[in-house]
């Protein structure tokens, strides 16, 4: 049999290598600990997290104080089941933190990444009661496009069609899209080229437009937007800053190209915590830069050169800098309404929507289709496109409401993670941490305006777009533009 002092060895020998085991375990979840709170120091320093009333130095000096205890308790191998416990628990929290950031910072890198590329479907168009159903019945036929405006995606299409289909398309030169589809409604032609940022157009010009016409050949042209690295920023300090808001009006790719239905822009002073929307009418007659040769056109139609053309556009009819741009589509607006658990609105008159929507007189709330509804609506309110815009800005000032409060401050991985698909901004995430600390530094939320530019209705003006069409035109009031440029400069001056 063993002998008692065998056993009492073998005992202690089992207690040796229990001893060892949970040092062991103890010197790994320390290191995790200590590697996690590492990532959360570099990623609050770099990007400004809980950067007010000195509580990242706090945030700091609790994560210092847990290493240095730690390591006391690693290296004296003292109170080893205490020090087990608590290289598990700051390993736990550390290690969901790091996680939570770095999930946070992945989902905003998404919103920023669609910002470096756009993309534009180019088509081969032809009669719906066409015989033509192939590009290679189409040899010998001449296919009008506008090179002078769209040369580059025309090209890119005619490459494609000759290395796919081995055939080559005779172009017809026309000054516009269009002329080009005048021209295929008319029987002149067999085909036309055409860029989808333009199809909106024609549908608003001709209602019949989508039952007139195939596409025989489709090919999407991604292009890289280069980055203006050496853009004025409106403060040096980046604490007053322009946002331009562009709600565009197709479903699918926020990267595909499209006019824009909402241009607003947000002038922000995280000094005196004071934002101003200022809304512009899409139908605003002013001169379109960039892919519009400056002539003038509808504000909307800048959407279809570009984001950048739009940015471009309202720089130079307000004299500001655009610091910054949030693209959103409809299907990122109707997730956001609900992200955020609706919001409420005051409405000063009851209307019915074009799409059968009662909204009664008083402050109401939304959810994501009332919410589409309401800031779709012009046809049916007293001011039409007037009333349309000052709806718009009821709701993008009831979204950022909510999104700055605390308890939508700390949902905001979920949300951005939601709004990926749908959402691009190029503004960095620091920015928006700046917008965040000053929220839960003040306790309390911004103080939101609004205004919107007037423009008195007309028609006959020519449209750089749409040359030909008797198109609807807001010309743009003197003064209203005046006070309007007034009031920007009013809160980026701290006013």
């Amino acid at each position: 049999m063993e002998s008692r002092r065998t056993r009492a060895q073998r005992f202690k020998q089992q207690k040796q290598k229990n001893t060892g085991f949970i040092y062991v375990l103890t010197c790994l979840l320390a290191l995790m600990a200590i590697l996690s709170s590492a990532y959360v120091v570099y990623a609050m320093v770099r990007y400004n997290i809980l950067n007010f009333r000195s509580l990242n130095y706090i945030v700091y000096g609790v994560i210092a104080f847990v290493i240095f205890l730690l390591l006391i308790f690693i290296f004296t191998k003292r109170a080893k089941k205490t020090a087990l416990t608590l290289s598990l628990v700051f390993a736990l929290i550390f290690g969901y933190t790091a996680y939570s950031i770095f999930n946070g910072l992945g989902a905003f890198s998404n919103l920023s990444k669609s910002t470096k590329t756009k993309t534009e479907t180019m088509s081969v168009v032809v009669l719906a009661n066409s015989p033509i159903n192939d590009v290679h019945d189409l040899s010998g036929q001449t296919v009008p496009a506008p090179t002078n405006m769209d040369n580059d995606n025309i090209q890119s299409l005619l490459t494609h069609i000759k290395e796919k289909t081995k055939t080559e398309l005779s172009l017809g030169q026309v000054d516009s899209y269009a002329k080009a589809y005048q021209q295929l409604i008319s029987g002149e032609v067999k085909a036309m080229i055409l860029n989808s940022s333009y199809e909106t157009l024609l549908e608003n010009a001709d209602k019949e437009y989508a039952s007139k016409i195939k596409k025989i050949y489709e090919y999407t042209v991604t292009k890289e937007v280069v980055q203006d690295e050496n853009k004025v920023k409106t403060s040096s300090d980046g604490r007053v800053f322009n946002v331009y808001v562009s709600g565009i009006d197709t479903y699918g790719s926020i990267s595909t190209v499209s006019r824009s239905d909402v241009n607003i822009i947000m002038t922000v002073n995280t000094n005196t915590k004071k934002v101003l929307l200022t809304t512009t009418p899409r139908d605003s007659y002013v001169r379109i830069a960039d892919g519009g040769n400056n002539q003038y056109d509808k504000l909307t139609h800048a959407g279809i050169y570009g984001v950048e053309a739009s940015v471009h556009t309202l720089e130079n009819l307000y004299d500001i800098n655009l610091d910054y741009y949030a693209r959103i589509n409809f299907t990122s607006f109707l997730k956001l309404i609900d992200l955020v658990g609706g919001v409420d609105v005051y409405n000063p008159a009851d209307f019915t929507s074009s799409e059968g929507v009662y909204f009664e007189s008083g402050t109401i709330h939304l959810d994501s289709d009332r919410a589409l509804a309401f800031v779709r609506e012009r046809y049916n309110l007293p001011n039409g496109d007037a009333d349309r815009a000052a709806n718009q800005q009821k709701v993008i000032a009831a979204i950022i409401g909510k999104l700055t409060q605390p308890g939508n401050l700390v949902n905001m991985n979920s949300i951005l993670q939601q709004l990926s698909s749908s959402l691009q901004t190029n503004m960095p995430f620091e920015t928006i941490m700046l917008l965040a600390n000053g929220q839960l530094d003040s306790g309390g939320q911004y103080k939101v305006d609004s205004q919107a530019l007037l423009t008195h209705g007309t028609m006959g003006l020519p449209s750089y777009a749409m040359p030909g069409y008797d198109l609807y035109m807001g010309v743009v009031d003197d003064d209203s533009l005046a006070n309007v440029k007034a009031a920007v400069q009013s809160v980026i001056n701290g006013e």
